[in-house]
């Protein structure tokens, strides 16, 4: 029987990402839609095949037919918008970053937990399969002992050092995405939210380690500019591996890649690190040499996001992106941000969620 999906947002990373993959995924039928125009919801369900339109997400969690939700609206209203969800019911899939404050976070987990509903988190880089593949390496320890690793995700416009919002905003629909530019709004952090999200999340995936210590440097996280459009962090991990991240929109060549060295050999994942399926993994070490590379396809991560989605409800397992891993995230995300407003390095303790 197919999963009913209904999804909450109809702007730009909806429609040409999330819609799309939902209607191309196996045993997956998109039920509903919500927008807080009518008109705007109606003409998207029609454009993507749902059945319903809806612009009360109370109305839409009622829907007998929805199965899961999956919420791509502004960063602040993932909170709210999930409990709604999870009371109903209903399982969830929400978009990167879980939620804007760690507090947030803790409550969504919970009250999913509370409920008996599934909660996952919208990192596609999970569901690439290079880097599935170098997750499995490292398990095995091809590599040995993992000391360093580095993860970079960045864009921009050649000859412009400075990138103002407004452009930003322009590439994502004009006033439709002018929360972005508001720091309650987006969370405090914008490369952050954006893009350095994603990296933090991979090297978690990698290395089976979570960030236990953060130094950031940003051109943001000031009172004249509270949101930073270039990031730089140290990490220290719970195992011990010492790690760097770079995000940011002043990189217009970025090559988007992250590289792990070990004691044993070293991982290259190049240019794999974006919204498409691409880029290569080369694997140099004592017991393995090998490289593949990876034909562009633009959906296949978030299709795979949502098969994998289904078959966590179906078999009751946990989504490969959980609420957990979601909440890690926002943990490192807060530090990020406290970090280059002191200057200091910020330690992250765990957390007992139950």
């Amino acid at each position: 029987m197919a999963t009913g999906w209904a999804l909450v947002s109809t702007g730009r990373h909806a429609d040409t990402l999330v819609a799309p993959a939902i209607r191309g995924a196996e045993d997956t039928q998109l039920v509903a839609v919500c927008s807080r125009d009518q008109a705007q919801a109606e003409a998207f369900a029609d454009k993507h095949g749902a059945q319903a339109a809806y612009t009360s997400l109370e109305a839409l969690v009622a829907d007998a037919r929805v199965d899961a939700v999956f919420i791509a609206s502004p960063n602040f209203l993932h909170a709210p918008y999930t409990t709604i969800a999870a009371q109903a019911g209903k399982h969830v899939l929400v978009e990167k970053p879980m939620a804007v404050q760690v507090d947030e976070a803790v409550e969504m987990v919970r009250t999913c937990q509370a409920h008996g509903v599934k909660l996952g988190v919208g990192f596609h880089l999970r569901y690439h399969p290079g880097h599935q593949e170098a997750r499995r390496l490292i398990a095995e320890g091809v590599l040995g002992t993992i000391t360093l690793v580095q993860a970079q995700w960045g864009g921009g416009i050649r000859g412009r050092t400075e990138i103002p919002f407004e452009v930003f905003r322009e590439a994502r629909s004009g006033r439709r995405s002018a929360w972005w530019g508001h720091p309650e709004g987006v969370g405090g952090a914008w490369a952050m939210m954006a893009q350095g999200v994603h990296c933090i999340d991979l090297l978690h995936f990698l290395l089976g380690q979570h960030v236990v210590e953060v130094t950031a440097l940003t051109d943001g996280q000031t009172q004249a500019s509270p949101l930073e459009r270039l990031a730089t962090m140290c990490l220290r991990f719970e195992g011990g591996t010492i790690g760097t991240v770079c995000c940011g929109f002043k990189m217009p060549d970025s090559k988007n890649d992250a590289t792990l060295y070990g004691s044993h050999g070293r991982i290259i994942l190049g240019h794999s690190l974006w919204i498409t399926l691409q880029g290569s993994l080369e694997v140099v070490s004592d017991t393995v040499q090998t490289t593949r590379s990876y034909p562009p396809d633009p959906l296949a991560l978030y299709t795979r996001q949502v098969e994998a989605f289904n078959y966590a409800i179906q078999h009751d397992t946990e989504p490969i992106a959980s609420g957990l891993d979601g909440l890690r995230v926002v943990q490192v995300t807060v530090a990020m941000v406290e970090s280059a407003s002191t200057g200091r390095a910020v330690k992250i303790a765990p957390l007992a969620v139950k």
